[in-house]
């Protein structure tokens, strides 16, 4: 099964909410997504006029496309329904969050993306994200040792 993760998401944002959407892509988009060759590292997700846009994901193109083979960090719209878009504006305008990818999957052949909407941390709570990371590391290599 291919996902595909934004690790910077999860590293600079606390996530509070997430949604489900769909991606309007173009064949060779969904070719290269198969076959793992895509990115969210520097992307995020915009509305406009009510609908839903992911701006600068990185989707390589594909090996054996001519020459209808897609531009790589096009805008592509996302599938949600109105009244998760009106929540999800809510949200960002009121409290000053931001909406980010967070992982990029297939449920039923159909290419889905995970949204979060989250706000943005601190040098601080990056620092604490890092020391907890290790010290889960080093509980389970003890755990491991010892059994």
């Amino acid at each position: 099964m291919i996902e595909i993760k934004n690790k910077k998401a999860l590293f600079d944002y606390f996530i509070e909410d997430t949604y489900e959407a769909g991606i309007v892509l173009t064949g060779t988009e969904i070719k290269s997504i198969r076959d793992g060759k895509a990115n969210l590292g520097d992307s995020y997700a915009r509305i406009k006029n009510n609908e839903v846009f992911i701006i600068n994901m990185h989707i390589s193109h594909y090996d054996k496309g001519n020459i209808f083979n897609h531009d790589e960090t096009r805008s592509r719209k996302l599938l949600l329904h109105k009244r998760e878009i009106l929540k999800i504006r809510d949200k960002i305008e009121m409290k000053g969050y931001t909406l980010v990818p967070v992982k990029l999957y297939f449920s039923k052949n159909r290419a889905k993306i995970l949204l979060g909407i989250g706000k943005g941390k601190k040098a601080y709570d990056k620092r604490e994200t890092i020391k907890e990371r290790d010290i889960n590391r080093e509980i389970k290599k003890n755990l491991k040792n010892k059994y």
